[in-house]
């Protein structure tokens, strides 16, 4: 097998560099904060208005509007074109339903199909979905890591997210003033053994997906080859606001996050499905984790990748729920709740995927507003918007 272009040991190394603090996040103070600005409790979770900006909901089910706003909640669907989830047009059908019924409470996006990259007028048919999604209410645009990982051109050879193919369409996006989601690469986990992966739920994943744990597949682009063509992508595109979906795949090392935020002041990231790696590093260095996002309070946003799919043995894996016949919506507050108890209290509590005990990280009430709520209007005004 290959060795990974970032080695276990680099790793390693990188979180006892945390420990020793001499890295990035130390070299600029944390943003100032009142002397009263203190945290919330559990028992505020009910009370703040919660912006979840990456779920996704693939089958209609009125009740699922009444667990979000039951909780507190606005979400953001997000269609993608993950050969899991339903075919794109039943995706968009079903988040139009949605967003009939509640546009205050529901907000989607959309995305494109790769079919016919290379072919004369892609770029034409692909702007021309993307602006009736857009009048249709979706407020962003989703690319996968099938950019990157899966889809090739007619020489063989992987399509990376910079190739010069995108840039009518991406120049489109830009002109129509809405955010590009960005899921490119994987969790640094995807490029280790089974056995060295950190999290609990990175081992689940990729033994059920093993078309995507790179450490089997050493022809495959390495972590760096993908991450430097995503940062290629967002310096060629100050214009375009770019939310790196899942820590942006910098999940494992706040450090190595705060210097791609420090290099592209266009992006943002959310926190999807990346909780645990979070949580990590905070049992090794909670003050690390927690200075890092007072200090990029503007440029995180929650989310959990909470996933409503039809039932169905070829879906290898839901986040959650991950069997068919569990309840959803029991499932879905437990990770609103456990995320609040971790983010905005001080409480320790269990941490299953990383067989551990983790305190909260207290996060300022000012913090926890711009990370749950604020930063999602400012990002998708459209919440603010809607009626």
């Amino acid at each position: 097998m290959r060795t990974p272009t970032l080695t276990h040991s680099l790793v390693l190394a990188a979180l006892s560099t945390v420990l020793a603090g001499c890295t990035a996040v130390d070299s600029a103070r944390p943003q100032a904060l009142s002397a009263t600005d203190g945290h919330y409790t559990q028992a505020d979770f009910d009370s703040m208005p919660k912006i979840d900006v990456h779920v996704h909901a693939n089958m209609y089910d009125p009740s699922f509007l009444d667990l979000v706003r039951n909780n507190g909640f606005q979400v953001l669907s997000i269609n993608v074109d993950y050969p899991d989830f339903p075919p794109l047009a039943m995706q968009a059908d079903v988040a139009h339903r949605y967003f009939a019924d509640d546009p205050r409470h529901f907000q989607f996006t959309t995305t494109f199909s790769m079919d016919g990259f290379e072919s004369p007028g892609w770029s034409a048919r692909t702007d021309a979905h993307l602006d009736q999604e857009l009048a249709a209410g979706a407020i962003g645009v989703k690319v996968w890591k099938n950019i990157g990982m899966v889809e090739r051109d007619r020489d063989g050879e992987l399509i990376m997210l910079d190739d010069p193919g995108f840039d009518t369409v991406m120049a489109h996006i830009e002109q129509r003033g809405v955010p590009l989601i960005a899921h490119q690469g994987e969790p640094y986990n995807c490029w280790l053994p089974l056995d060295e992966m950190t999290t609990e739920n990175d081992r689940l994943y990729f033994a059920a997906h093993p078309e995507y744990h790179m450490y089997l597949h050493p022809e495959m682009p390495s972590y760096r080859q993908l991450m430097d063509a995503r940062d290629r992508f967002v310096e060629a595109h100050p214009g375009l606001t770019v939310v790196g979906a899942h820590l942006g795949s910098i999940e494992w090392s706040v450090d190595e996050l705060a210097a791609f935020l420090d290099a592209h002041p266009n992006a943002v990231v959310d926190m999807a499905a990346r909780m645990s790696n979070l949580q990590y590093q905070s049992n090794r260095d909670r003050k690390r984790v927690r200075d890092f996002l007072i200090k990029y309070q503007d440029r995180v946003m929650y989310g959990t990748d909470l996933t409503l799919s039809p039932p169905s043995e070829e879906a290898k894996s839901q986040n959650p729920p991950m069997d068919p016949g569990a309840d959803f919506a029991a499932q879905a507050e437990s990770v609103w709740r456990s995320d609040w108890k971790y983010l905005a209290t001080p409480d320790s509590q269990y941490v299953d995927t990383l067989k551990a005990d983790t305190p909260g990280l207290a996060l300022p009430r000012s913090v926890i507003r711009k990370i749950y709520h604020e930063n999602a209007l400012r990002v998708f005004p459209a919440f603010s918007q809607a009626s």
